[in-house]
């Protein structure tokens, strides 16, 4: 299987619910691809920015103790920002602050942009928005590629939990990605976009990994690049290997048998509500037994940390000295000092175990002995998300066949 040089990405959303399916087929061809993830490491993790960032991405209102933690955390200036007009970046920590050059219309316009399977849009800066909105980022202008038609009467808007949103009118036009092309792809041209957006210069926009039914395109839905670009691959489906404070690779078409140890168990998926939505069979702290339990979740690569219940989280907790849930800091954390113990899901009968280190999302600030907590709760949010903290102990397999599947397996970590 030929490598794609180093360009990349950081966010994909995945979920399944339980049940057995039989793993799709494994096999490499020219129309298959990889692309290796690199770091941008201009970002810097905030424990509370990463929360709130994923309220606002599901649309969640923001609690106050929250917002008054991300406004201490930014001398005020993000807090002022996100409160009248703020959006659900998927790039939050310094695991998976990761962009992706891809190309989009002739000639070829170079855009960093970011997968996230939590959205189903591809949309991007673009030449139409006011200058008061760009900050540094590159943007598409369609006026300067032969390949772009504007579909008339076509918008898009994202809204986001603070009432904000990004906007604007759709194009079809080439786009390009690991060397596969999709020739009249829906590119989401934006006319505005919340602060957030603007804030960050190294993110030019998002291209949408989850199901087509939640592409905000009115009148008519557009299909996401990869349902566009599926049937070209030996088989449907893209892999994913986030790597701990290292870069990953996502593997379009095909598995790769050297990136995990063991076997890949596969359980269905719901796309009902548009996410890779599955059921985990239990959990375990430690070295405790594990619990049979069912909870129902979304893998997110475009969420950083991991949501579950309350019941869950607190059992977590309760086996760190000196832990809390900090008002201050938005979230749970504990003495940078303390010994963190391993986190272990279930999907089916196997067991993927989270390394206690990846729990530790480092000081809450630069030199605080204090740190913040991988596992959060789920409680506020509606929704489980097994974000990136669960995805980098794993191999996963996103299966997108007639009958969605999400696999998983082990892997040396």
């Amino acid at each position: 299987m030929p490598s794609f040089a180093s360009f990349l990405v950081a966010a994909l959303l995945a979920g399944t619910g339980l049940g057995s399916a039989l793993p799709p087929k494994i096999g490499t061809t020219v129309k298959d691809f990889s692309v290796t993830q690199v770091a941008n490491h201009k970002y810097k993790f905030n424990g509370a920015v990463s929360v709130y960032k994923t309220y606002l991405k599901f649309g969640v209102p923001i609690p106050e103790d929250l917002r008054s933690a991300v406004f201490n955390a930014t001398d005020g200036r993000l807090g002022k920002r996100l409160t009248g007009s703020a959006s659900a970046t998927p790039i939050d920590s310094y695991d998976d602050a990761y962009i992706t050059p891809v190309s989009i219309g002739t000639p070829a316009q170079v855009l960093n942009l970011d997968f996230d399977t939590g959205s189903s849009d591809l949309w991007v800066f673009s030449s139409q928005l006011p200058s008061s909105q760009i900050n540094g980022q590159t943007v598409y202008n369609p006026s300067l590629s032969s390949t772009a038609t504007l579909k008339s009467g076509y918008t898009w808007s994202i809204s986001y939990g603070d009432g904000s949103s990004s906007s604007g009118n759709v194009y079809a036009d080439k786009v390009t990605i690991g060397g596969l092309t999709v020739t009249s792809q829906a590119v989401e041209a934006a006319k505005t976009v919340s602060a957030s957006f603007t804030d960050d210069p190294n993110i030019d926009g998002l291209v949408g990994l989850g199901f087509d039914n939640i592409n905000t395109v009115s009148p008519t839905k557009q299909k996401t690049w990869f349902s566009n670009i599926k049937s070209s691959l030996t088989s449907p489906l893209f892999a994913v290997d986030l790597k701990h404070q290292a870069a990953g690779t996502y593997d379009f078409g095909y598995i790769d048998s050297t990136k995990y140890t063991g076997a890949i168990t596969y359980v269905s998926v719901s796309s009902t509500q548009g996410y890779w939505t599955f059921t985990s069979s239990g959990y375990a702290v430690g070295t405790a037994a594990f619990t049979s339990t069912s909870i129902s979740g979304i893998a997110d690569t475009g969420t950083t940390l991991l949501y579950l219940p309350l019941t869950i989280v607190k059992a977590y907790y309760a086996k760190i000295s000196g832990s809390s849930n900090s008002n201050t800091y938005g979230g749970y954390v504990f003495p940078c000092s303390a010994t963190i113990p391993s986190f272990t899901f279930g999907v089916s009968t196997a067991r993927i175990t989270i390394p206690g280190s990846f729990m530790n999302y480092g000081p809450v600030s630069t030199g605080s002995s204090t740190c913040y907590g991988g596992l959060q709760s789920s409680a506020s949010i509606g929704i489980n998300i097994f974000g990136d903290v669960a995805l980098k102990a794993a191999y996963v397999v996103f299966n997108g066949a007639t009958s969605p599947t999400i696999g998983w397996a082990a892997k040396t970590l």
